[in-house]
């Protein structure tokens, strides 16, 4: 095996088994299925779909942080549900599929910071409105 930018071989196949598809795929599942327990636990509204995403909206607002959270498939929020959010929110999604339950260690190692953060930036940092939009 060769170096890799994080680490060695070893650290190359640690990440090769964490970030394996089908145990990816279990740690979004179960994600989803959390969100989904949050949802409708707390949401004063049925979710609707969205390009895959499941949408909760009218939570209340300790139930996410900034303007909402997604939570595997599933995005929890009051009110802020606009088209474009929902596409930043989508991409998340995705981010969530591709590292199940590493994305959220992952996310934190990234840092706070939306405008630091490649998760946020690869969302689109206009449209999860941690920039004017243009």
């Amino acid at each position: 095996m060769t170096e890799t930018r994080y680490g060695g071989p070893v650290m190359a196949r640690v990440r090769s088994i964490l970030y394996f598809p089908p145990l990816a795929l279990a740690g979004y599942l179960y994600a989803t299925a959390v969100g989904l327990g949050v949802g409708l636990l707390f949401s004063r509204r049925l979710p609707r779909r969205v390009d895959g995403l499941f949408v909760f909206t009218r939570l209340p607002t300790w139930a996410f942080r900034r303007g909402g959270t997604c939570v595997g498939g599933v995005y929890l929020t009051d009110t802020n549900d606009a088209a474009h959010v929902l596409r930043h929110e989508a991409i998340h999604r995705q981010q969530w599929m591709r590292y199940g339950m590493m994305f959220p260690l992952l996310y934190a190692l990234a840092g706070q910071n939306p405008l630091s953060n490649h998760f946020e930036i690869e969302a689109g940092l206009e449209d999860g409105n941690y920039l004017p939009r243009r």
